[in-house]
């Protein structure tokens, strides 16, 4: 996500980073190639400027030409800039409502349907919410059973009328049958189209107009740049929605909807899909984005995410296993499952400071455990509890049973050796200063 922006951001700032003489002169410099990495990530021509303009007088204004550590306030304000550009902070989701109604809008493709179970699935784990999926798009083949399959992957029902044409009749009728059941959140998937078109306005419009919904939401590819801002405005001068969803930014996403959606439409972005699971979805945070895009890391979102796997009792077990040097490979695996649960591996990666610098150009397969998860389960349940007794033809059965080698089946066990011996060392003092560390930032 932003990798080329990030790159070229950073490469604009470098002289301002205490590798150069700061002055008038290179500070203009600097600015016009962040004006070139903005324009280069598909962002508007007049915001990009209006944003170098803003930097410069600020830049100016602190007196950063004299400041002790001048590189440094530079980029303080450029990320203070991004922030604001991208709404300042983050936008709450309206609830209120017996049942909440949510409108989906967008163009088809957009991964409107996803989307909306991957909003389901979050107000139901994070929000304790009941919600309720509405299939309103008449006119795609297969959408009903598309939001069915989605429905069903995450235990949330679907609404659905299939012989029925008028999708504000099955929207009224959703809201209808959500109150007689118990939903208390009505996600209503509607229909997208390859263009904005007359015929489409009128329809959504309609269904908004008879539901009357606490959020409209407007969903967008962000791997589509400018003409997804484009389009948002095209269909906020109509539906006037709530806020906006940037989809597939786990892509090839250049991040110009993302840094000049907000200044077009004035409506903030409130979530963000960063792939292709149920919960790969986050609240979108503007000034933990900028740190992102600036190549700082988000360690907030990283602890937030970590916490949501994060269970103390069998905290507690595994604390006391690794104290009796009882820590085996089922554990392991335990440890392993909970780091896939936290989302997208390149992106939990992009989320620890500097890093996605060094990742850059190296592409991280989100199935990067399987090798090792494909060693371990060729174990014997004995060798996973404890892995000493694995001896040389243990090692030779292991290796043929899970397609590797015997070199790579000796390379795990060294590397599993090591973190035991690293987690025993951790136990104590260092382990309750990194437990409080943790706790404090919640």
């Amino acid at each position: 996500m932003f990798d080329n922006l990030t790159s070229k951001l950073d490469k604009a700032l470098h002289v301002l980073k205490g590798h150069g003489r700061i002055t008038e002169v290179n500070v203009a410099e600097t600015l016009k190639e962040v004006r070139r990495a903005l324009l280069d990530a598909d962002v508007n021509y007049k915001i990009a400027k209006e944003f170098t303009n803003r930097v410069k007088e600020k830049a100016l204004g602190q007196n950063v030409l004299t400041a002790l550590k001048p590189g440094q306030l530079m980029v303080k304000i450029v990320k203070d800039e991004l922030t604001d550009l991208m709404g300042g902070q983050a936008a709450g989701m309206n609830l209120s409502g017996n049942p909440t109604v949510i409108l989906m809008a967008g163009l088809q493709g957009s991964g409107k349907t996803t989307f909306s179970g991957k909003l389901a699935n979050w107000l139901k784990t994070k929000k304790t919410k009941q919600p309720l999926l509405v299939a309103a798009d008449v006119y795609r083949p297969a959408a009903i059973d598309q939001l069915k399959v989605v429905g069903e992957q995450i235990g949330v029902e679907v609404y659905a009328e299939p012989d029925n044409k008028n999708p504000v009749e099955i929207a009224k009728n959703a809201i209808e049958y959500a109150k007689q059941n118990g939903k208390n959140v009505v996600i209503i998937d509607t229909a997208g189209r390859l263009a904005v078109d007359e015929e489409m306005m009128n329809e959504i419009a309609a269904i908004h107009k008879a539901v009357n919904p606490q959020e409209t939401l407007f969903v967008v590819d962000a791997m589509t740049g400018q003409d997804a801002v484009n389009t948002a405005k095209a269909f906020n001068d109509r539906l006037d929605f709530e806020g906006v969803v940037l989809t597939k930014l786990d892509g090839d996403a250049r991040g110009g909807a993302a840094l000049s959606i907000k200044s077009v439409v004035n409506k903030p972005i409130k979530f963000i899909g960063t792939g292709e699971k149920m919960t790969d979805i986050d609240m979108f945070h503007p000034d933990r984005m900028a740190d992102r895009i600036l190549g700082m890391g988000d360690i907030v979102s990283l602890v937030e995410r970590a916490q949501e796997q994060y269970d103390e009792e069998e905290a507690r077990k595994l604390q006391k296993k690794i104290a009796k040097n009882q820590f085996g490979f089922d554990d392991f695996l335990k440890q392993i499952q909970q780091i896939k649960k936290m989302g997208n591996i390149k992106d939990l990666m992009g989320m620890i400071p500097g890093m996605s610098k060094m990742m850059k150009g190296i592409d991280i397969d989100n199935d990067a455990f399987k090798e090792i998860e494909a060693i371990i389960y060729s174990m014997t349940p004995a060798e996973r509890r404890n892995p000493s007794i694995i001896n040389g033809s243990r090692k030779k059965r292991i290796a043929r049973g899970s397609g590797k080698s015997v070199a790579e089946v000796n390379q795990l066990i060294k590397q599993f050796n090591q973190m035991a011996k690293m987690m025993k060392m951790m136990q104590g003092g260092k382990a309750k200063a990194m437990m409080n560390m943790f706790k404090g930032m919640r």
